[in-house]
């Protein structure tokens, strides 16, 4: 996912040549461009601003019109519409809405904002508290499941909103998602149970790895071992999804080590905050901050079983 306060690549909308959308989406990398296309598909008007011009080329041929600032997109939303913030982290989640050219001065009461990304209640909850002070509805609404459950509807979505805000934008929350688990109205929830998830998960594709390592140390074929593991009860969907391209050798980044290194972070975080001390959760993130330091950074996150078949020795 990536965010944008200026398209560099694309000459700047005139206001007056975009339509009145019904959705503004700022970040149109591999969640955001999925939806983006899930959206036009389904006949929705999007607006997208992003910065990476691969991602405005697909927007385009999606179906979606384009805007040069959050602000000028924020500026094409229907009086009801949706703003839905697709980006990294929280400090991009401020940036687009509150920097310059950012999209929260310009928004409108009766309008909404949606925040997908992976950030701390904390910060969920402080982003909402500015947007309300200016009228602004705020869906805390995590997303998880990969591009391609996103691209056909398929994605988990876990929301937590006031039930009126939800129950105004339950069409726009059943096109994106037929997995949506509406949390309660305490916004900052969304974030809580997606940190959750995501520990899980990180957890899950550590030790995926360090038994598939294992299993290479024991002179074990690492396909049929992964086989077995498949339809046993060592069996997980990332480590499944992620083991078997690193068995290939495709370490191409479809999920950058730098997200779930994040989210596994930022879940201890919020569990020692709570008084919790796991015994799993700290050991899976320091093995993705350890790939980080490793120089993986920006591979796909298949490659904590290299680095661990190479670290346990």
């Amino acid at each position: 996912m990536s965010s944008s306060l200026r398209g560099e690549s694309v000459a700047p909308p005139l206001l007056g040549s975009l339509p009145a959308v019904q959705v503004a989406v700022i970040g149109a990398g591999n969640m955001g461009g999925a939806m983006v296309a899930r959206l036009c598909e389904l006949g929705w008007t999007v607006v997208v601003c992003d910065i990476e011009p691969s991602r405005q080329q697909q927007a385009l041929e999606a179906g979606a019109h384009l805007a040069d600032t959050p602000e000028t997109a924020a500026r094409a939303l229907s009086a009801d519409g949706v703003l839905i913030v697709c980006v990294v982290d929280a400090s991009q989640s401020q940036q687009v809405l509150f920097s310059e050219h950012g999209a929260g001065p310009v928004l409108q009461p009766g309008q909404a904002v949606m925040l997908c990304p992976t950030i701390a209640p904390q910060d969920t909850e402080a982003l909402a508290a500015a947007l309300a002070e200016r009228g602004i509805g705020c869906i805390d609404a995590p997303m998880s499941g990969g591009p391609a459950r996103a691209r056909d509807g398929s994605m988990s979505l876990m929301v937590a909103a006031p039930t009126a805000l939800l129950a105004r934008h339950a069409a726009l929350l059943d096109a994106l998602s037929s997995k949506v688990f509406r949390l309660g109205e305490r916004v900052g929830d969304g974030a809580r149970t997606k940190l959750v998830n995501n520990l899980l998960a990180g957890i899950n594709l550590v030790g995926a790895a360090e038994v598939l390592a294992l299993a290479d140390r024991l002179g074990l074929d690492l396909g049929t071992t992964l086989d077995v593991i498949e339809q046993s009860s060592g069996q997980s969907w990332i480590g499944s999804d992620r083991m078997r391209r690193a068995i290939a050798g495709d370490l191409a980044p479809r999920a950058h080590v730098t997200l779930l290194e994040k989210d596994t972070r930022l879940a201890v975080a919020a569990a020692r905050a709570a008084g919790f001390h796991g015994p799993l959760g700290a050991s899976a993130a320091g093995v993705f901050a350890q790939a980080h330091a490793a120089g993986m950074a920006d591979l796909d996150d298949a490659v904590l079983l290299p680095l661990l078949r190479q670290t346990g020795r």
